[in-house]
């Protein structure tokens, strides 16, 4: 059990980059801050930027997560995301990433689904 109790914090392999590299580019921002060395000041910054988008990129490949929780089984940080490549439903990376990614993890709109007939499942079964 963690300090955050029984839960998946998303740990992956993304957000492990992405986190790693900002503070790399946060630290040598700040350094060549104290050093009075501008063009320090843009690498560190430019670093932080490129963490955002190898986060996004390492997102799309499969090794991020989508939003809410996951299986148990799926919790370790290796785990690759075998959904990544439709699309989650509802992420703004997603759709961002493309229109084929886009219309896979849009959520169907109320009038498309007017007309369907859905099969309630049993109580207590998913």
């Amino acid at each position: 059990m963690s300090a955050h109790g029984d839960v998946d914090m998303g740990h992956t392999v993304a957000g492990w980059t992405g986190t790693a590299l900002a503070l790399l580019g946060c630290t040598g921002a700040g350094a060549a801050l104290c050093a009075a060395w501008a063009p320090g000041i843009w690498l560190g910054l430019g670093l932080v930027a490129a963490a955002g988008a190898v986060t996004w990129v390492l997102h799309l490949a499969g090794w991020g997560k989508p939003s809410g929780p996951r299986p148990r089984a799926d919790w370790d940080w290796r785990t690759r995301d075998a959904a990544a490549r439709t699309g989650h439903a509802d992420c703004l990376g997603c759709r961002v990433g493309g229109p084929r990614r886009a219309a896979a993890s849009r959520r169907p709109r109320p009038a498309e689904l007017a007309g369907r007939e859905f099969e309630a499942a049993p109580i207590g079964r998913a």
